[in-house]
Parts: C-alpha cells; structure tokens; sequence
C-alpha cells in the first residue's frame, strides 16, 4: 500500500473515530428512591447531573416510587436479568436481602472510603462479616424539656444515663403531679420492647432461642413497670404515637418529650409559650452504648448489576460527605451517616442557641455516631407479626400491673421458644 492511501485510511478512521455516531455508549445507572418525590425533585436532578459532569462515560438516572412498590418491582427486574444500579434500601430489608444472596457485598468497592462513615452506621449494614449497603441518612432521638416543671421539681440539669432519667421521672411525678415522659411502647408507632432490650445491651435471640426472660431482662422492665405505678409515664402510654406526644407535650400535661428533633417545629407553631420554655438534651446512653431512635436509611446494589463498580462510584457520591450535608439541608430533619458531615457548622452552630430547634440540630449530630437502627433482622421471626402481638400484649400486663414481670416475659420466650423450634 503506498503512503498516499495510508495516510487517507488514517484520516478516515480519525474522523469516524471522533463521530458522535461511533461513540462509546454510555452505561446507564438507574438509582431508585422511595417517596422523595415531588418535594426533592431539584435535589436528586441536581445530583445526577453533577454526578453525570463529572463522569461523561456514565448516565445517572434518577427514579421515585412508593416505599411498597420498592422491594416487588427489584425482585422482578432482579429476576429479568434488568435490575438498576442502586435502590434505596432501609436497615431490615438490608439484611433480608442480603440473606437471600439479592444484593452485593460492597467491602471491595469501598475499600478506605469505608471510614467516612460513622462505625454504627456500618455495623448496621453488615451482615455476616460483609459490609452490604452504603450508609445514607439517619435521625435520633433528644429529650425536649419544659424547664418551669423541671424548676419546680428541683432538678438542675438533664439526665446523663438512663436511670438518672427513671429517677428523675419519678421526682417530676412526685413533685408536680404530671407524668414526665412517653417512653416509645405503642406496637402502631414501632415501639416493640425488643427495641428497648436492645437499647439496653440486653440480647434477645441466641443460638435460634429467645432468651430475654433472664434476671437482668426483668429487671429491666421492672423499671416501666414502676414508672407506671408511680405515675410517670401516662396510663395510655401504650396508644400514645408521635402526634399525641407533641400534643401532650405542648399542652403542658407531659413534662419531656423523647422524639425526633422536627417535632420541635410544631411546638414553635403550635405552642410558642411552651417553646418559650423549652431546653434540650441528649437521649441518655444506656448498657447498649447506643442513642435512641436511630432508623437509617441506605443504598444497595442488586444481584446481577451491569456494572458494580459503575454502581459503586454512585453510592459512593450519593452519600458521600458533601451529598448528605447537602440532603440534610434540603430536609431540615435528617442526620447524615459520614463522621464529616454531621460535624458540620451546620448543625453545631446552634450546640449553644437558646433556640430550641437549631440547639435540637445540633444535639442530635453530636449523638448521630451513637445511632442504631434497634430492630430484629428480618427472617428470624417465623411468625412475626403474631409473636410481636404476643410479646406486646405480656409487656403491656406487666407495666399496668395485670402480671409479675418475670411471669410475663417467661410466657413470651416460652411462646417464642415453641414457635422457633418448628421452623428448625
């Protein structure tokens, strides 16, 4: 060939190379929310356009749908060899889909990036040793308290563990004749007394056997129950949710209210006399070295993925420090799961506000890296719904005195025991 046709074959394939029509398609990278839309539409496009920016070769794309559409449509496209890259996940359908070998292990892909996240967060997602889902945001509880009742019990500052809180409980009631708090016991709202047994570093199925009828588990719940008798939590503790601790709490018929710092909102909308009045303070630490009210949410990669490190480099930016402050700003409610971002001066700078809300933010960050999701990992129950039924109906006869605590929670484990026996 003589160099006259050589050198148009290269300017041939130049040309052709550098056109639009031979260029390498992009791999698309489905992320799948549940119920973020409308009201954070400008934040997921934003962010996928970012992300899109800075990686020309990859095509973000964002998708909303409702929470219970989320795990039926992933297990058909899982099935039709199609799943997307990345689908938003909450801490038990972590473990109940990695038991089922549906989603990926994501150690090899986070690799160092695996400290940016707090170690609760972590551990939340983990299972079986391997780490299956990229942290996203989280909440956790504070104690919001009226300081004029706390002035006429004569207590001076707020509890610094849990049975300072019982003890204090119990001063309040004694003192000003109104109960103090609602501990979180209604089965509607998530309150199953497994949580609390977690809370206090109490186990509650080992070796396949429920075993929380031991002497330090009734203990325990000994202390609700005398809460109970003295008066210092409401005789319908156990129908009390979220929207009737704010309402007890801003009509001055509760003296603490243990809940999420948004609901502080509505106090100042409510009821700016009692938010006048308002302090705030960390949920105590109890045995389990653990905040209340964690419940976070998360990002896992489907079995059978295109491109898992395609998918990776997506979690990664989707909660990565400046995408979760960034998330957080946008609600105003949530906690990021990196160490960074939630020490922000976004959220500390209201550490020394005399504004209930903004010191609420702050209070909550700084308890952010004690959060853990209190749940039993899905599967384990064969009967769930029904043994919850059982465990919150023995619980409730304890507290309101129908039944000894130890009776109560031996009938339990006893009904449990048998139940988890016949699945063997």
């Amino acid at each position: 060939m003589n160099k006259k046709i050589i050198t148009s074959a290269m300017v041939v394939t130049s040309i052709l190379s550098a056109s639009p029509i031979f260029a390498a398609e992009k791999v698309k990278l489905e992320f799948w929310t549940m119920n973020m839309a409308p009201k954070f539409n400008d934040y997921f496009k934003g962010l996928a356009t970012q992300f899109n920016q800075q990686n020309p070769n990859l095509d973000a794309i964002w998708v909303d749908m409702n929470w219970d559409q989320i795990q039926p449509k992933l297990i058909a496209a899982i099935a039709a060899g199609n799943p997307p890259a990345l689908v938003n996940f909450n801490v038990p359908w972590v473990h109940d889909f990695a038991r089922q070998g549906n989603i990926l292990p994501l150690n090899e892909y986070l690799g160092a990036d695996k400290n940016l996240y707090q170690d609760n967060a972590l551990n939340d997602v983990t299972y079986k040793g391997k780490i299956y889902a990229f942290p996203w945001y989280n909440s956790v509880a504070v104690i919001a308290y009226n300081k004029e009742i706390f002035d006429k019990a004569g207590i001076k500052t707020p509890a610094k563990n849990f049975d300072e809180l019982i003890s204090q409980a119990k001063t309040i009631t004694a003192k000003t004749k109104l109960p103090a708090f609602t501990p979180k016991l209604s089965a509607e709202s998530g309150g199953s007394f497994i949580n609390w047994f977690y809370y206090a570093g109490l186990p509650v199925i080992e070796n396949g056997k429920a075993v929380f009828n031991s002497p330090q588990h009734i203990a325990f719940l000994q202390k609700f129950v005398d809460l109970y008798k003295a008066g210092a939590i409401p005789k319908d503790v156990f129908k009390i949710e979220f929207e009737q601790e704010i309402a007890a709490y801003n009509t001055q018929r509760i003296a603490m209210m243990t809940t999420a710092p948004q609901a502080l909102k509505r106090t100042e909308q409510d009821s700016k006399a009692i938010y006048g009045k308002t302090e705030i303070a960390p949920f105590p630490i109890a045995e389990g070295k653990m905040a209340f009210g964690g419940w976070m949410m998360d990002y896992v990669i489907p079995k059978g993925t295109k491109s898992p490190s395609d998918a990776a480099k997506l979690g990664k930016f989707i909660t990565s420090d400046a995408a979760q402050l960034a998330f957080s700003k946008e609600t105003g409610t949530t906690f990021p799961s990196t160490k960074k971002a939630a020490a922000d001066q976004y959220f500390m700078s209201g550490a020394k506000s005399s504004d209930p809300v903004e010191k609420a933010r702050a209070v909550a960050a700084q308890s952010i890296g004690n959060a853990k999701t209190l749940t039993l990992e899905p599967g384990i129950l064969p009967d769930e719904t029904t043994m919850q039924r059982t465990l919150q109906n023995e619980i409730q006869s304890a507290i309101t005195g129908r039944k000894s605590a130890k009776a109560a929670l031996d009938a339990v484990v006893k009904n449990w025991n048998e139940r988890l026996a016949k699945q063997k």
